[in-house]
């Protein structure tokens, strides 16, 4: 069963060279527990700059799954200690990403909970930067 939920989530993100960036966000999403994994699902905004994107993060045991669809195309994996390489479609081609999950932790219950998910990302085979996701979970 789908859970109407609140997600609170806190993005930063620190490029080689560059000023961290800062992401807050207060959106509706969904959160279900389904074949053996947490499925928290929502609508990116124009605030992130991926507005038209459906975004589902798949919690499983094991590893951490993001994808996403619309405008743009990804699926990436997040698995402690063990690199990911996957292609990132945008409009006008594809990019090559990896990451490396640092941090993966979360306490998911049906009514809520929450994900950390810090990684290292490298695009077209360059180190890029560290991601650091925070979502809080809740109930409407």
């Amino acid at each position: 069963m789908k859970t109407p939920v609140i997600l609170s989530i806190q993005g930063r993100q620190t490029y080689e060279g560059q000023e961290p960036e800062l992401i807050e966000l207060v959106t509706e999403g969904t959160l279900e527990y389904r074949d053996g994994a947490w499925e928290i699902i929502y609508e990116e905004s124009a605030l992130t700059g991926l507005e038209g994107v459906t975004t589902t993060f798949r919690v499983e045991p094991e590893k951490v799954s993001l994808d996403r669809h619309g405008q743009l195309s990804s699926h990436m994996v997040f698995q402690l200690g063990v690199s990911h390489e996957s292609l990132y479609q945008v409009p006008f081609g594809a990019l090559l990403v990896t990451v490396q999950a640092t941090r993966v932790v979360f306490d998911l219950v049906p009514d809520g909970g929450f994900l950390d998910l810090v990684y290292n990302i490298a695009i077209e085979n360059a180190q890029a930067g560290v991601i650091d996701y925070h979502l809080d979970i809740r109930a409407k």
